[in-house]
């Protein structure tokens, strides 16, 4: 399967995938990645290209009005950073995955320092869904994860709100029910 694309979406048949998933886990598969839908990558290069846009076009205008036309070229350099940032935008997206496995959600990011967090169900406290306005208007959620130490806090961003809901709802369940051993 492909990083960057969603394993499932948020149907109803998704409790049954889960349940395969963690049954070829136990069997000593490979975890089953999910990664971010691309809703999030085009809001992110939308927002790189309207801030660095904006600023190519102030920069040029203050340059060639207060120095003269021929500094307006250095304008140009915020269109260099916005050319950079749309290839690192696309590979920071295609780097992010979770896997929900038996007892624990793996979260991995990270282009050049990858980052793996392992989030054991009977240590979550609490399991939260955030949806600014920008996210709103693309149609994503953010699922937020705490537990009792603060470094394993984890965010999985920019999910389908569907998703983030059943996400958010499977975590809980599963967290209520491995904490209650404790």
């Amino acid at each position: 399967m492909e990083t960057g694309s969603p394993e499932h979406t948020g149907t109803a048949g998704d409790e049954r995938v889960g349940d395969e998933q963690m049954e070829a886990e136990q069997a000593g598969a490979e975890p089953g990645w999910t990664g971010l839908p691309p809703g999030l990558l085009k809001m992110r290069r939308l927002l790189l290209v309207v801030w660095l846009g904006l600023l190519t076009i102030g920069l040029a205008l203050l340059l060639g009005l207060l120095v003269g036309p021929g500094w307006a070229a250095f304008a140009l350099l915020p269109l260099a950073l916005m050319a950079w940032g749309w290839v690192m935008l696309g590979r920071n997206w295609r780097s992010w995955r979770y896997a929900e496995r038996a007892d624990d959600l793996l979260i991995s990011r990270g282009v050049l320092w990858r980052e793996e967090t392992v989030v054991p169900y009977g240590r979550m406290q609490l399991v939260e869904v955030t949806s600014g306005p920008v996210e709103r208007h693309f149609g994503l959620a953010s699922v937020q994860l705490h537990t009792a130490a603060a470094a394993t806090d984890a965010t999985i961003p920019g999910l389908d709100p569907a998703e983030a809901e059943r996400l958010r709802d499977r975590l809980t369940e599963l967290g209520e029910a491995r904490s209650a051993g404790l």
